[in-house]
């Protein structure tokens, strides 16, 4: 237990901070929708085919060609174009263009974004993020248990009675159960996202992992290369007859040589909030090379996909958004309190007598 003790100390401090920023920004991205504020964002979702061709047939003959764009969403009423290096614009409903920006530095909520999911580092941040995922599961894990032995002086506080030492280490320790499920939650589904043979392993039980690899894996299809002036009015109606109830949500171009044009959109039943639904077409000629219905997928790769609205709280409405808000504020709380007990409140060595001074005394 001793061993235990210190191991679980030693993480917090070490990766304390990290979790800490982590949760700080997990809880900013939750309410993103609320506090971008832009013009039009309110405008309720538009999801017939005329208005969504409209858009984006607006969008995508801009000078500054678009890679993509992630339509509006229930609950953000803005269509977002990307471009290269950063840049983007959001439009209206309409396809009328209210903001633009140069490079993520000029938008809060993507730079935010950037460093949640990838510490400003691209793949390697990526990394980081998962392996600080996994010691944050040591951390929970062994918080309980170490927890148990104390259980009986158990008092919740949301903040330290006193900001001593012995304070402080009481609070950290009673709030960390209260909040151990909300952060074994956004642990375990934060570090599938970024791990996936750890996904597998959690969504072993509810299937084979191996048909769920193959289900989730991009189809290797041969495209031509991207035509002057692609008939996006032919694929969205093409995309709408396939799955009459489902939502557009991400329109991507090419991004390599023979790669082919991707339509994502979700259905009622699916979770994830841009769906898996997913259509290919042919770059230069628009012909559908393929579809992948999320509802037909297996059912390790539809617990799977579950993980992202789980984690980022885009299932329950406001109710469990709230609750997720609540882990994000403890896992700020817990990270930030045991980095400065560890390496800055940390308990003064005790006095030693100096045997040798008393005897030449």
């Amino acid at each position: 237990m001793k061993l235990l003790d210190t191991l679980h100390r030693w993480t917090g401090g070490l990766i304390g901070l990290l979790l800490a920023l982590l949760g700080l920004t997990g809880t900013i991205l939750l309410h993103k929708d609320a506090w971008i504020g832009l013009p039009r964002a309110a405008d309720a979702q538009r999801t017939d085919l005329d208005s969504v061709t409209r858009a984006t047939e607006a969008i995508m003959a801009l000078p500054e060609a678009p890679q993509g764009i992630i339509f509006a969403r229930e609950s953000f009423g803005l269509h977002q174009a990307r471009f290269g290096e950063g840049a983007g614009l959001y439009a209206d409903q309409s396809g009328h263009v209210v903001a633009r920006w140069a490079n993520q530095w000029e938008r809060p909520e993507l730079w935010i974004f950037d460093f949640h999911h990838h510490l400003f580092a691209g793949d390697s941040g990526e990394w980081v993020i998962g392996i600080a995922g996994l010691a944050g599961l040591f951390f929970v894990i062994s918080g309980v248990i170490l927890w148990w032995r104390t259980r009986k002086t158990f008092q919740f506080r949301f903040w330290p009675k006193r900001m001593s030492r012995p304070a402080i280490l009481m609070h950290h320790r009673d709030l960390g159960i209260v909040a151990a499920p909300l952060l074994l939650l956004s642990v375990v589904t934060g570090t599938m996202m970024i791990f996936r043979p750890f996904a597998m392993a959690v969504v072993a039980p509810f299937g084979s992992t191996g048909e769920a690899a193959d289900a989730m894996a991009t189809p290797d299809y041969d495209s031509g290369p991207l035509a002057a002036n692609p008939d996006y009015a032919a694929m969205l109606a093409e995309a709408r007859r396939r799955f009459p109830d489902a939502e557009f949500r991400i329109l991507s171009l090419p991004r390599g040589a023979g790669d082919p044009i991707s339509l994502r959109m979700r259905q009622p039943a699916e979770w994830l909030p841009n769906g898996r639904t997913t259509l290919w077409f042919d770059a230069a000629t628009g012909e559908l090379l393929g579809a992948r219905d999320a509802l037909a997928m297996p059912s390790a790769a539809q617990a799977f996909n579950k993980a992202y609205p789980l984690h980022a709280g885009k299932v329950g409405g406001l109710p469990y958004r709230l609750l997720m808000t609540l882990s994000g504020i403890a896992l700020t709380l817990l990270g930030s309190f045991a980095v400065w007990t560890f390496w800055f409140r940390r308990p003064k060595p005790a006095r030693r007598e100096t045997k040798a001074a008393l005897v030449s005394a």
